[in-house]
């Protein structure tokens, strides 16, 4: 039976067996030769062949391959098979020459984390719904010992396959986990990232408190997530979606989130940053065609949301784990 080379970098107190199993059967789901899945796979496969000699993830895009290492024909086929992975929901990315302006500006909430961010040199991470991967090459710059993502969703999984592919950065990998598979990993991780997941969770406190079962004591939590304004400790319950989104579940006012990391065990919670959402910083793109951020508000009041109901803010929070 394969097994994840992540395996042999976690601590012993890591679930081998049932991370094994649970890897298996969804590569077992993955390759099949179905057209939902080949769709990906084809143009990954394709990227494959091709190998980076400049890598660089310190500025707001990420730069896997300069526009000299390929000629014009190579170039116009790798854009083919980039494209063949929209929607781009983050980025920016750069490859081989090929801006990739993703919905979302992904390096305004990344300029945000870096202030509170503790030093991330040989630490293990796991960046929960990691998308394309775009935090992880980020956080790559740092050197961490591991970055593990994870993405249930075969788009973004092979989009990340692809790109890292091309940049080899061997201290990055990616599973085809969800939130609900980290009580495998008990006491792994330093650092955990969740980046917009919690409004996905129909009972996002045991999220938290699987979160918290996952860190090793003193390690620390991230959270970036939607809430409403208010001060009161209260959570939006949406009749049926919620901007739009049918996978919405809690929308909580940052007192109320406070509350939950607190009765999660969670201790040493900053709130650090807050702001209402823009469509400067989510919208529609040559990379992403579809309806965004300006298409989820009441057109009469940008305050609503097209359901009524107040507009999201973001919110940004540390916690830790106690010793």
């Amino acid at each position: 039976m394969s097994r994840p080379f992540y395996l042999d970098i976690l601590p012993l107190s890591r679930d081998a067996d049932a991370i094994v199993a649970r890897y298996s059967e969804r590569q077992t789901w993955i390759g099949q030769e179905k057209k939902g899945f080949l769709r990906y796979r084809l143009p990954c496969q394709q990227l494959s062949h091709f190998v980076a000699r400049h890598v660089d993830a310190t500025g707001d895009a990420v730069v896997i391959g300069a526009a000299d290492e390929v000629d014009e024909e190579m170039r116009a086929h790798i854009e083919q098979q980039l494209r063949q992975f929209m929607p781009w929901r983050k980025g920016p990315f750069s490859v081989f020459g090929i801006e990739i302006d993703a919905e979302w500006q992904s390096q305004r909430k990344w300029n945000r984390l870096t202030p509170m961010l503790p030093d991330l040199r040989g630490k293990v991470i796991a960046d929960i719904g990691c998308n394309n991967g775009y935090y992880l090459f980020r956080m790559s710059e740092s050197q961490p010992k591991l970055a593990l993502g994870f993405e249930p969703g075969v788009q973004h999984y092979y989009c990340f396959k692809a790109l890292n592919a091309m940049a080899r950065r061997e201290n990055l990998a990616i599973d085809l986990f969800g939130v609900e598979d980290l009580p495998l990993f008990p006491g792994c991780f330093d650092i955990i990232f969740m980046m917009g997941i919690l409004y996905h969770r129909a009972s996002p406190l045991d999220c938290l408190r699987d979160a918290l079962a996952a860190l090793v004591p003193g390690g620390t939590l991230f959270v970036e997530t939607q809430i409403i304004p208010g001060d009161s400790p209260v959570a939006l319950f949406p009749r049926a979606t919620y901007a739009k989104a049918p996978g919405t579940w809690f929308v909580p006012t940052a007192t109320c989130l406070e509350n939950w990391l607190r009765r999660a065990g969670f201790a040493d919670i900053a709130l650090f940053d807050r702001h209402p959402m823009s469509s400067a910083e989510q919208r529609k793109s040559d990379w992403m065609t579809f309806e965004s951020y300006a298409d989820f508000l009441d057109p009469e009041n940008q305050g609503l949301t097209s359901e009524g109901y107040p507009a999201p803010w973001r919110l940004y929070v540390r916690a830790r784990k106690k010793w």
